[in-house]
């Protein structure tokens, strides 16, 4: 990937209906900085444009994707896509040196994985689990729940309540296998 990660953040972010700066800056969890700069690279390199609006109060802007921005955040989607099902595979082979070394690699477009829906947490957990780390040794702790924007991910976390019932229909353990959690409440 020649751009910076979180260029299609920004992008998807407002591909998702952001169309201003403070709702973009909210929704990507990234400095009002950082937005600034990148918004101006990628109106520069014509990924996005800003129009004019009549509203009730007189002209408002928005930014909104170009084609050629439409087109950057399919094939950058794509390239994650790819990316994390090699990484699934990887997974599933059982190395965890070569797994820990792909990670660190693609350290950077971990958040973009996350951020864009393409990663599947439970099954990153896992992986994490695998090689004996913790999550927020590769994802930013902004992008791990928690704070006060009502548009983060709900990681799972439950207060503890437990209904005593097994949902499962089954007896709770299961065969072992990747991913496979016994049937106990790990509280992800």
């Amino acid at each position: 990937m020649e751009q910076e990660p979180n260029d299609v953040m920004i992008l998807s972010a407002i591909n998702q209906g952001a169309k201003k700066f403070d709702k973009i800056s909210k929704k990507t969890k990234l400095d009002s900085q950082e937005v600034q700069n990148l918004l101006e690279r990628l109106e520069s390199k014509g990924f996005i444009t800003v129009i004019e609006k009549k509203g009730l109060f007189g002209l408002k802007k928005e930014l909104v994707l170009t084609e050629k921005g439409n087109k950057e955040l399919e094939e950058r989607e794509f390239e994650l896509q790819q990316n994390w099902n090699q990484m699934v595979e990887i997974w599933k082979t059982g190395d965890k040196q070569k797994l820990q070394q792909h990670m660190d690699e693609n350290r950077s477009i971990l958040p973009s994985m996350m951020f864009l829906g393409i990663m599947d947490m439970m099954m990153f957990s896992t992986m994490m689990g695998f090689m004996g780390l913790a999550m927020t040794s590769f994802i930013p702790d902004q992008y791990m729940g928690g704070g006060n924007d009502t548009g983060s991910q709900d990681m799972g976390h439950d207060g503890g309540h437990d209904t005593g019932q097994d949902m499962s229909g089954g007896s709770g353990f299961g065969d072992g296998g990747p991913g496979d959690m016994g049937g106990f409440d790990v509280n992800f």
